[in-house]
């Protein structure tokens, strides 16, 4: 049996990312597939990932993803057919994670002193 078609209906800029969009569309029963760049190796969770849906669910999914505006591919490329989450949520645990990172730095200079 044939896989059926599938459509890029989103770029994220790492594989967090990738699967806190892939969790959105699993909520509302869309499977999809994350592949990797080309020059991202296995091992990494780095990097940017496209993600796919079947043919048949595309509409729905973008019309799911549809309150966030496009982004380029990570190569400075926009991409027409795809759209990047940028949660606030990882935006938030970005800044608790540099806020951390920030007073422990300040820490071992201050000890140091």
């Amino acid at each position: 049996m044939a896989e059926p078609p599938l459509r890029k209906i989103a770029w994220a800029p790492n594989q967090a990312e990738a699967e806190l969009i892939q969790g959105l569309l699993r909520e509302q029963g869309i499977p999809s597939v994350e592949r990797r760049a080309p020059d991202v190796p296995d091992f990494l969770a780095a990097g940017p990932r496209d993600i796919y849906v079947p043919e048949s669910a595309a509409e729905r999914a973008r019309e799911l993803l549809g309150d966030v505006a496009p982004q380029t591919n990570g190569a400075g490329v926009t991409d027409p057919q795809a759209v990047a989450v940028r949660s606030q949520g990882v935006r938030a645990l970005r800044l608790v994670v540099f806020g951390i990172l920030a007073l422990l730095i300040a820490a071992a200079i201050i000890e140091r002193a």
